[in-house]
């Protein structure tokens, strides 16, 4: 199992005359005629306000998870750099309509953001197109596959005006997770939707365990919560033993509509997510979307203030590998909690016991 934190540290002082650095906005005062250019390059940063489009793909826990904590790194940084990063009049929320996301890419390149920051894949290839003939600069989070969605050339050497974070998913660790607690697990549903890139590698790499596993999978997908209610209803009627979702946005945002019918047919929903258990499924595991908030908010400010180039950035990963247990879900599902952490304990380097509800606090 892979238990690692990939934390490409940004480097580089604060850079005095970067004023101009990626079309910074505007600045609080000018150097005056005596002061001399030096003593103006020097200056120059502070007070300076900055631009921030973020963009969100659609309203759930783990999304709204991150844009919360890029906007409280952000205000920290501020404070610390003494610039100003200008995120309220320039986010935007696409609610996981393409139109919508076309035309918020429109107006951001018009408004002349100094950098776009895309919330999730579908965001991120969007907001690839619309920035291509300009100089505005993307950073992407919540991206999970960034160099088979073609966003990057690599993760250490993005190569072009894109990088970020990304929330890779371990799908074996979550896999054993499974095992662990039902070694005589048979069959196990995996519920996703088609056209979230987030989930086309995780489900593969599931299928595979499964097979290596002697474990026979059923697949049943949904791209609208309707869609997705139905799905589980019928993984339900299947009698599937468990049930797998990677980081998957429509599962996501679908989340609070079907944990009550999975846990009442005694079914446990292992996720992609710490968020996930906190909407109502068994376990979520790995990825840390406070973190990777965190993390945006420190790569927004290196590249904006710093003048880090994105070419050369790598993108950065989280993995904590902490297996989140929704206690109420535990509890009428029939198992015993601490029986639940003694199995996961081996495979995980912490447990976090969370309770149902639509947000973090």
């Amino acid at each position: 199992m892979k238990r690692k934190m990939i934390v490409c540290m940004m480097t580089g002082a604060l850079a005095a005359a970067l004023l101009a650095g990626c079309g910074s906005s505007k600045t609080s005062g000018t150097a005056g005629s005596d002061a001399g250019a030096s003593a103006a390059d020097e200056t120059a940063v502070s007070g300076t306000e900055y631009k921030v489009g973020i963009v969100n793909y659609v309203d759930d826990a783990s999304l709204n998870q991150i844009v919360e904590n890029i906007e409280s790194e952000l205000d920290v940084k501020g404070k610390e750099l003494g610039v100003t990063f200008n995120y309220a009049d320039y986010y935007e929320n696409a609610q996981a309509d393409s139109t919508v996301l076309n035309q918020i890419a429109t107006d951001l390149v018009e408004d002349q953001v100094d950098v776009i920051v895309a919330i999730a894949t579908p965001v991120a290839i969007t907001m690839q197109a619309a920035t291509e003939d300009t100089d505005i600069p993307v950073i992407f989070s919540a991206v999970t596959d960034p160099v088979g969605a073609g966003l990057v050339e690599s993760m250490e050497q993005p190569g072009g005006s894109l990088t970020g974070t990304s929330d890779a998913l371990d799908t074996e660790a979550v896999m054993n997770l499974i095992k662990a607690q039902n070694p005589d697990v048979s069959k196990i549903g995996l519920l996703y939707d088609t056209a979230q890139d987030a989930s086309e590698k995780a489900i593969e790499e599931a299928k595979g365990w499964c097979d290596e596993n002697n474990i026979t999978y059923v697949e049943k997908t949904g791209s609208t919560t309707d869609d997705v209610k139905l799905a589980a209803d019928s993984l339900i009627t299947e009698g599937v033993d468990a049930v797998f979702t990677p980081t998957d946005n429509t599962i996501m945002t679908a989340e609070l509509t079907i944990y009550e019918a999975l846990a009442e047919a005694g079914i446990p929903h292992y996720c992609g997510a710490d968020s996930f258990a906190l909407n109502g499924a068994f376990c979520g595991y790995g990825v840390d979307y406070a973190n990777l908030g965190v993390m945006t908010g420190d790569m927004i400010a290196d590249l904006l203030v710093n003048g880090a180039d994105p070419a050369q950035t790598p993108v950065q990963t989280f993995d904590n590998g902490i297996a989140s247990i929704n206690t109420e879900i535990c509890e009428q599902l029939g198992y015993d909690l601490e029986a639940v952490k003694a199995a996961f304990e081996p495979l995980c380097t912490g447990i976090v016991e969370l309770k149902t509800a639509e947000s973090f606090e």
